[in-house]
């Protein structure tokens, strides 16, 4: 059976709007607990969410599904994902859900859903509950005396802190450093500040007043420029942006530039490798990621694996080659040492470890370890029905681009899991043919296919 619900990362759309609707909530409730509810002992389920206004619908609709199949409820509220698969673990939960659309606008939502071991759900498991989806759920139904309970866990938030906390080096403090942190308007506007307090930093917080309405809106790890002016006027050391569910970090040096996933992957695995402790020899990223990158590490003696997009996937393939570092150009870093998901802040707390240790380096000195290759992409949103990647004028486009890259480089296409667009992405060491492939390839997918718009 093909998946339908589920893309790259859970299941994700519009608020209100079919599949992400009170309906289908309460019955992906129902039909994951019915997968995951195993044995005679009381279940399970750890419940988080970030701010956005339709975690109100979304909550009471899984917890009322849940319930209803026998399995206890535990009510988190606004915590980073990372922060609820913790919790599932922590817990002893037969699995945990998130409620989040990550670095979407508020008016998506989105469901992610974990294991008792607290790593997100492989495909075979998400298409077993879409099929039970399918079936009738009467016969499994709890009875009256049966039904679950929902309880809210007051120090979740407490918890959460320490565990992160816990991660940072012992014997070193942030004393000295005046940091601004972009929380996003997101589920870390809490947690992120009074982490980096408490390890003594000097906290400049930013974007950390939701409303239910402005989540990831001109601030966070996709929108960074507002972070980049504070750290200037601000004179701080560094900068750290978070994305609404705080699974993913971009960082800004003194200076107000940002650096990505890559460079901060890089400088972590070398960082490891020189304390002994990074394993596989390498790093695990997406083919998204910068082939400089791939050349630094090869310098250092390291090999980068690559795998289709998506965090889940760098998740499989570390569990499956024994790799302590993955993650994602775009900030997704999974450090397995201490999370099972992207943490935007425990890979903050090993990048400051860094910086602490450079002996009075700047952040621009520390965090870019390589020259990136020019990297070129472009996102064209396309209309609703249409293959835009099975015309002809497109793939000829595609075919033109390679011809001209001519081996010195490489050339990208793919649609996007979690909303209605297709990435046009080439790097090689000539930015101006980089930049007119990419250019010419998304024009033919806006000639042919009706796209509604292109953005970069």
């Amino acid at each position: 059976m093909t998946r339908h619900l589920f893309g790259t990362d859970g299941i994700r759309g519009t608020a209100n709007i079919e599949p992400m609707t009170a309906e289908t909530a309460l019955r992906v409730a129902m039909a994951t607990a019915l997968q995951f509810r195993r044995g005679d002992h009381r279940h399970r389920v750890v419940i988080g969410k970030d701010t956005r206004l339709s975690g109100y619908l979304l909550e009471p609709a899984l917890t009322a599904g849940f319930i209803s199949m026998g399995m206890d409820v535990v009510l988190v509220g606004p915590l980073p994902t990372p922060a609820v698969a913790m919790l599932t673990r922590s817990l002893r939960a037969d699995m945990g859900v998130m409620i989040s659309a990550s670095h979407n606008p508020y008016q998506d939502n989105g469901i992610k859903l974990f294991g008792p071991d607290g790593y997100k759900l492989s495909d075979g498991v998400e298409t077993a509950i879409e099929t039970r989806m399918g079936q009738p759920f009467a016969p499994d139904l709890a009875g009256s005396p049966d039904l679950g309970r929902a309880s809210r866990m007051e120090d979740a938030t407490g918890r959460y802190i320490e565990y992160v906390k816990n991660t940072f080096p012992r014997g070193l403090r942030l004393d000295g450093l005046k940091i601004v942190v972009d929380c996003a308007n997101g589920a870390a506007y809490k947690v992120a500040p009074k982490v980096l307090y408490e390890l003594g930093a000097d906290v400049v917080p930013v974007g950390v007043s939701p409303d239910g309405l402005n989540i990831n809106k001109g601030c966070g790890a996709t929108a960074t420029q507002t972070l980049q002016e504070q750290v200037v006027t601000h004179g701080a050391h560094l900068g750290l942006a978070l994305d609404g569910d705080a699974d993913r970090l971009i960082m800004v040096d003194e200076a107000g530039r940002a650096i990505d996933g890559d460079q901060l992957m890089a400088l972590i695995a070398c960082s490891w490798a020189k304390a002994q402790s990074l394993k596989g020899g390498g790093v695990v990223a997406t083919v998204m990621s910068n082939l400089g990158m791939e050349r630094y590490l090869q310098a250092m003696g390291l090999h980068l694996a690559r795998t289709p997009v998506g965090d889940r996937y760098v998740v499989e393939h570390m569990r499956e080659r024994g790799y302590n570092v993955g993650g994602e150009q775009s900030g997704h870093m999974v450090l397995s040492d201490y999370s099972t998901t992207g943490d935007g802040l425990i890979a903050a707390l090993q990048v400051l470890a860094v910086l602490i240790q450079s002996g009075g380096k700047t952040a621009s000195e520390v965090c870019r370890v390589f020259s990136p290759v020019p990297q070129k992409l472009t996102n064209v949103r396309f209309a609703a029905g249409s293959k835009p990647l099975e015309i002809a004028s497109v793939k000829e486009a595609i075919q033109e681009g390679e011809a001209r890259l001519n081996g010195s480089g490489r050339i990208l296409i793919r649609k996007s899991g979690t909303e209605p667009v297709i990435r046009v992405m080439a790097e090689g060491d000539d930015e101006g043919l980089v930049h007119r492939v990419v250019g010419d390839i998304a024009a033919a997918i806006q000639s042919a296919a009706r796209p509604v718009e292109a953005a970069e």
